[in-house]
């Protein structure tokens, strides 16, 4: 217990005088971003600029190609993806497609809990882009967007990796899976907020970094909170029962999901699967 308090004090501390080392966007990401909001940006340009990165020139293909756009005839390049895709859309998805390259770590510990908190964060996203795709097919005049929540969903517990950086930077003090997964329960949301903040997203998405485990706020109108929360549940991260209920009650009355066992459904499964499989 001291050693996780003496871990808080120091973050809070470097939090307090804007010392703390926040992770930064890739730079691919930071390209995409900066050319989607020139209003003179054209899709051949947008093209050229994730063509750089074969990683997220892969992603962009499998997302183009993916059930969530329902296109039977598949693409092979990027500028086929990228048209096929558009450059609202483009913003979002290739930002979050280069997230897992902030993922990482030279210590054996703390790379642990890096892949670790990734393959959480993908498996929430799965299950959140899935009952977004599913909503949208019933609601089409509504403002929430799957662009917005693959983003949301990938960047939800963006606040691990400094405290994970700090584990890393003291591996003989602080890189102890005892006491090291209590600290980022304790810190990720407020951390995740000053993130999201720094790299500049709107505060929707800082909202969803900081409060998305926060359980005593519970908007009344749907939000993209309550999708990631639908996923959080899937994948038990919220283990209290009674808690799993409510929630997925108040879902069933918003429409996310028809029934409360809706999510245990074979037919779900293969969707999340499939959702899953542009992120692998």
């Amino acid at each position: 217990m001291a050693t996780e308090n003496a871990l808080y004090t120091i973050l809070m501390e470097k939090i307090k005088q804007d010392t703390l080392v926040l992770p930064t966007l890739p730079e691919v990401a930071l390209k995409v971003r900066q050319a989607a909001d020139d209003p003179e940006i054209n899709l051949g340009y947008m093209g050229d600029i994730i063509g750089q990165d074969p990683a997220l020139s892969l992603g962009m293909i499998k997302v183009a190609n993916s059930a969530l756009l329902g296109r039977s005839v598949k693409v092979e390049t990027v500028s086929q993806a990228v048209t096929r895709i558009g450059l609202r859309q483009i913003k979002s998805i290739a930002t979050a497609m280069a997230l897992e390259q902030v993922f990482v770590s030279e210590n054996d510990v703390v790379a642990m809990y890096m892949k670790k908190s990734w393959k959480k964060t993908i498996d929430i996203a799965s299950v959140a882009i899935s009952l977004m795709s599913l909503y949208l097919e019933k609601h089409k005049h509504t403002t929430l967007t799957l662009d917005t929540i693959t983003l949301a969903a990938l960047v939800h517990n963006i606040g691990v990796l400094p405290i994970l950086t700090e584990a890393e930077q003291h591996p003989d003090i602080f890189a102890n899976p005892t006491f090291l997964q209590q600290a980022i329960i304790k810190l990720s949301g407020k951390i995740g907020g000053t993130i999201t903040r720094e790299w500049g997203f709107s505060d929707e998405l800082t909202l969803l970094a900081e409060s998305w485990s926060d359980l005593t706020i519970l908007p009344k109108e749907i939000h993209y909170l309550d999708f990631i929360r639908a996923g959080a549940i899937y994948h038990n991260i919220f283990k209290n029962v009674s808690t799993q209920e409510v929630l997925l009650n108040s879902y069933v009355k918003k429409d996310i999901l028809p029934d409360v066992d809706f999510m245990n459904s074979d037919d779900f499964k293969t969707r999340c699967a499939d959702v899953k499989s542009m992120f692998s």
